[in-house]
């Protein structure tokens, strides 16, 4: 039996031996402590009561319908936060409401204020139903922008997303067994939508993303499984104004020092709407990926990359037995990108020497990472079975001399693109199958390191001067 099989199985398990419980689990309605769903009533304290009654022993927390107003919350182990259709859970814009923990953001370890709904250091934890989390992030995304704008000018474009505190949505933090989905609507939300960060066996079935409502909130990710292994994610329907489904396992040197992968994860049968990508490995590589699989994935509307590969030459790390498989795409500029200096103005961090007196966290962006250290290496993915029409450039990957881009096989590609791109710095890659409709042919430097191209499809050039993206504008380099 493989480990996907091995997983399913596991994941049937443990949905069984959840169901048995729940049998026998305590119900606990909000409104029996003091809850209001009116829209105006501060809720936290009476919701966390209700929670903590229902964690002895186990239970299930319910609400009447209405929309509550709250702040961070934490469903305990044993605990299944049941929102139903007609129920909202409405995010303060009081940054003072979220408390601040330790956990890790962004690829480093630092204490951020909490998600609005946590499942932290707690196990057979759930978050379902077909009701709605509302961040009403405007605020916070107001507040990452005006950071911007001064930050920018002085060199700290990096330290703005670590400075600008703004809370997840949910967090699935150190965890195990644990559920989220049953139709849940998920909405505006402040940073980051669901961030699974060093857990296990997380299963994440039926979420609706929509946060570009009232605005395009910066770095509103979909969901991101960060340094976690054994995690099922299906039937999302996703639009965000970052990455849609994200694999992440840390940055740069505190990314290596923790050096733990992100492995055994099924992302499956969801359409990505709005996003900066279908699917994204990185840009925080540092503890490497292993053994994932994305399939049955649409990709249509803004989203300008169906799959996204980034990383930077301080991160390190790897990805290994990747398979991407049974992608549509329609009108995407951009089939695959392979990207390996992304984004320079915030992937590099280096404090001006003028300033002297900064949070510790900055030392620890700005800690050298040795060249021979610092560069990803990706190896043995299979992509296959994608089609993709009305697209602009079938092919933009550039990765590094001494670390090419390995064993990439590349099987039934239907790919319809008014340029080939380039295949820079790869090494062992199979195509096969491929049927590629392009109006100017595919540039290769050595080809020797493709196999499978059809003669008319492509042209061999001497290496030419990578464009250097730190040149790029700010909002240039964040569209990358």
């Amino acid at each position: 039996m493989n480990w996907i099989a091995k997983f399913t199985a596991a994941v049937g398990v443990a949905l069984a031996m959840l169901a048995a419980g729940a049998a026998s689990a305590k119900n606990v309605s909000v409104a029996d402590f003091g809850a209001k769903g009116d829209g105006t009533t501060m809720n936290t304290q009476a919701i966390q009561h209700a929670i903590d009654a229902a964690a002895q022993g186990g239970g299930k927390v319910s609400f009447p319908a209405g929309t509550y107003l709250t702040g961070s919350i934490f469903v305990k182990t044993g605990v299944t936060l049941r929102l139903d259709k007609g129920v909202t859970l409405l995010g303060s814009q009081k940054l003072e409401d979220y408390p601040v923990m330790a956990t890790r953001i962004a690829g480093i370890e630092m204490k951020w204020p909490a998600a609005l709904v946590n499942i932290y250091e707690q196990e057979r934890a759930a978050i379902e139903g077909e009701g709605t989390i509302d961040g009403d992030g405007k605020i916070f995304w107001d507040s990452y922008w005006n950071l911007r704008k001064e930050y920018e000018p002085r060199g700290l474009r990096w330290a703005s997303d670590y400075d600008a505190k703004r809370p997840r949505l949910i967090q699935v933090f150190n965890s195990k067994h644990a559920r989220i989905g049953g139709g849940l609507l998920l909405r505006r939300s402040g940073f980051w939508t669901l961030h699974i960060c060093y857990s296990e066996d997380v299963t994440v079935d039926g979420v609706v993303i929509r946060n570009n409502e009232g605005g395009r909130g910066p770095s509103t990710d979909g969901i991101d499984i960060d340094s976690s292994r054994k995690i099922l994610v299906q039937h999302a329907d996703i639009a965000v104004n970052d990455d849609a489904l994200c694999m992440k396992a840390g940055r740069d040197s505190d990314g290596q020092r923790v050096a733990r992968p992100t492995e055994d994860v099924i992302v499956r049968d969801s359409v990505v709407r709005d996003a900066a990508a279908g699917i994204t490995f990185g840009s925080e590589t540092a503890g490497g990926f292993r053994n994932v699989e994305a399939h049955n994935i649409k990709v249509e509307g803004n989203v300008p990359v169906g799959i996204l590969f980034k990383s930077a030459h301080t991160r390190g790390g790897f990805g290994e037995n990747l398979r991407i498989h049974d992608f549509t795409m329609t009108n995407i500029p951009v089939v695959l990108r392979i990207t390996m200096n992304w984004n320079p103005s915030y992937s590099y961090a280096k404090i001006p020497d003028e300033i002297k007196d900064y949070p510790p966290y900055w030392k620890v962006l700005a800690t050298p990472v040795p060249r021979e250290k610092g560069i990803a290496h990706f190896h043995d993915v299979k992509i296959w079975n994608i089609k993709a029409t009305g697209a602009t450039t079938a092919f933009e990957v550039s990765g590094y001399k001494e670390a090419p881009l390995q064993r990439f096989s590349l099987d039934n590609l239907d790919i319809q693109a008014s340029k080939g791109g380039q295949l820079y710095d790869v090494k062992d890659w199979q195509f096969t199958k491929l049927k590629l409709a392009i109006a100017s042919p595919v540039e290769l430097e050595d080809a020797d390191a493709v196999r499978g191209l059809p003669k008319e499809s492509f042209i061999v050039r001497s290496p030419q001067p990578k464009e250097d993206p730190s040149k790029k504008s700010f909002e240039e380099q964040d569209k990358s």
